[in-house]
């Protein structure tokens, strides 16, 4: 075991997360508490953490890729993604796994170099078939029991950034860390 800034985690995890070139995530659930709100016009209306965003653009600035797949397809993702240089937005697939193997050819990169972060059985394919699949702390009990790593924090509240925290730490980047949370 190793202390990390969130509790103690296995060192194999550890390793797993050393070797990661590519984070994907989930968005309902993850970087949202999975409550969607509905305005009476049609309007939709999601809440997402700074701090997730934070730990996105340090990823990015660290050289780690990130990309989301949701199964959703709003324009609220859109704008926040790219307000964090997300370069891989997929949204309104199901089959979440030929979209990651899309981006992970695209990337040249081996299953060991990817993370996935998700938080019901629909992430499941895409948590079993990374080298680092994590399951959000309040995410189904199925997704928990294929995930390597189960982040202390609940989705929306801040377990996007534990991971690239996580991450970060196990690449010694951590201290790099820089700029501001939009």
């Amino acid at each position: 075991m190793t202390n990390t800034l969130y509790g103690q985690v296995e060192l194999p995890i550890v390793a797993k997360a050393k070797q990661i070139k590519l984070l994907v995530c989930d968005v309902d659930g993850v970087f949202s508490d999975g409550r969607i709100y509905l305005g009476n016009d049609g309007e939709e209306l999601k809440a997402f953490n700074t701090k997730d965003g934070f730990g996105i653009k340090a990823l990015g600035q660290n050289g780690v890729a990130v990309a989301v797949i949701t199964g959703r397809k709003s324009n609220i993702v859109e704008k926040r993604m790219a307000a964090l240089g997300v370069k891989f937005i997929v949204q309104g697939e199901e089959d979440k796994l030929p979209a990651l193997q899309t981006i992970a050819e695209k990337l040249e990169l081996s299953r060991s170099e990817i993370a996935y972060i998700g938080d019901d059985v629909p992430d499941l394919p895409c948590i079993e078939y990374v080298g680092l699949g994590v399951a959000v702390n309040d995410a189904h009990p199925l997704v928990k029991r294929g995930a390597d790593y189960i982040t202390f924090t609940n989705g929306g509240y801040g377990a996007v950034r534990e991971l690239c925290d996580l991450i970060m730490q196990s690449q010694n980047t951590l201290h790099l860390a820089t700029g501001s949370s939009v």
